[in-house]
């Protein structure tokens, strides 16, 4: 079984990822760590290969394509990243998006990173709008087009673990005989 856990930064990823890993005894895959995988690989920190992205377009498309080879080679896993649901596309069993008000994933950023939580919120911002023209342009993805993901859930109204048991949920109650079709997923790129 692969599954996805997808959203903006500060939505809650990680910490659904690897609630979603342990209850289904799956591997959690996240392109954060693959992030600081290359990095080391480079011989880099993370802080330094970070700026190198900006400048640089082939570090997100390294990190891109690693993540895409990982969804199309592994199973039984929990692949977790911005892109994850994109970047797994057919082979995933199911895609989850997170999400919550700026204001919220800011808090959140801002606490997990010791910064004041306005700072964090418009830097977030303009990650965001940063991440979304790049995706736009590296492979013609529109990161605000939610309908390839099977539930979308907003984690500022609901607790860690009522998200979780919302997809166990999903993903136990899931009947393929009644399941009219995945969500194609159609990029302008082959990762």
């Amino acid at each position: 079984m692969l599954l996805t856990v997808s959203g903006p930064p500060g939505s809650g990823k990680s910490t659904t990822a690897e609630l979603l890993a342990e209850r289904f005894d799956l591997e959690h895959v996240s392109g954060g760590d693959i992030f600081r995988e290359l990095a080391e690989e480079r011989g880099y920190t993370p802080l330094e290969f970070n700026k190198l992205a900006e400048e640089n377009d082939q570090i997100d498309r390294d990190l891109d394509r690693r993540l895409r080879e990982i969804a199309c080679e592994e199973d039984d896993l929990v692949l977790e990243s911005r892109l994850a649901g994109w970047l797994a596309g057919d082979q995933a069993d199911f895609r989850f998006w997170l999400d919550a008000p700026p204001r919220v994933r800011g808090q959140r950023i801002a606490e997990r990173e010791g910064k004041d939580p306005e700072r964090a919120t418009e830097e977030t911002k303009a990650r965001e709008a940063s991440e979304a023209k790049r995706y736009q342009e590296y492979y013609g993805i529109d990161i605000r087009d939610l309908t390839i993901y099977d539930l979308s859930v907003n984690t500022a109204r609901w607790e860690p673990e009522a998200v979780l048991d919302m997809f166990v949920t999903a993903v136990e109650r899931y009947e393929a005989a009644g399941d009219e079709g995945q969500a194609r997923v159609d990029t302008e790129y082959e990762f």
